[in-house]
């Protein structure tokens, strides 16, 4: 999969169309690809918006007027990225129960989908993840907003699995945090696994091997086996 369609599968928002003469693409399109690829590169504060304006084929304007500058342009991402995680997380969860599934089994179920969905946008995921790692305004609001919502779903998972999975109050809060941990860590040390452990996140068979460590994982706090191993 291109960046770009990492980019478009990640953010879920339709683009603008006008044509971008530098390299075909729109010219709010171009933008997204060009400042994704340079805050990967050199990190949010050592990119400019000449840079990615210069990068994209487009004027410098065209960065303010689609986002109100790189500030904007960085809210658009990350925002974009949290919404389809966590819908990605509600719909597995709800697809999971519809089918029957026990909720021990909606675990797996959902840590699938979300390996998935940042396999899809993985340079969007390795940047979210890390630009959350910081303390300031923007990344307070998103946690008041997106991960608190996050906690209660996970939670909601967790309380619903307890027949299953016996453990008191705060080991409850541990295994939550462990699981979520594991979900992210591929996609937020991407570079680590490649280059000290030889693994790629973004490959399906990452996503396959993965997923059956987790359903291990889920299967000791169970005390039983959960779904079946493929």
């Amino acid at each position: 999969m291109t960046l770009d369609a990492v980019i478009l599968k990640g953010c879920g928002r339709m683009l603008t169309r006008h044509a971008n003469p530098a390299n075909g693409r729109s010219t709010r399109e171009a933008v997204i690809h060009s400042a994704l690829k340079l805050f990967n590169m050199g990190g949010y504060d050592g990119t400019s918006v000449r840079a990615i304006a210069a990068d994209a084929g487009v004027n410098i304007a065209l960065v303010s007027y689609y986002f109100g500058g790189k500030q904007g342009l960085l809210e658009y991402l990350m925002a974009s990225f949290l919404e389809g995680y966590l819908n990605n997380l509600e719909k597995a969860e709800r697809e999971a129960q519809d089918a029957g599934k026990p909720p021990d089994e909606c675990l797996v179920s959902v840590a699938d989908a979300l390996i998935g969905y940042q396999q899809q946008s993985l340079y969007l995921s390795r940047f979210v993840h890390r630009e959350m790692t910081l303390d300031n305004q923007l990344v307070r609001e998103l946690m008041a907003s997106y991960l608190m919502k996050e906690k209660f779903l996970l939670t909601r998972l967790f309380e619903k699995a307890a027949p299953e999975l016996k453990f008191d109050p705060m080991s409850a809060d541990f295994a939550l945090l462990q699981y979520r941990d594991m979900i992210m860590m591929p996609f937020l040390q991407p570079q680590f696994l490649r280059k000290v452990f030889y693994l790629q996140p973004g490959e399906p068979s990452f996503r396959m091997n993965y997923l059956r460590y987790i359903r291990r994982w889920v299967e000791r706090l169970a005390g039983r086996p959960v779904g079946n191993l493929k």
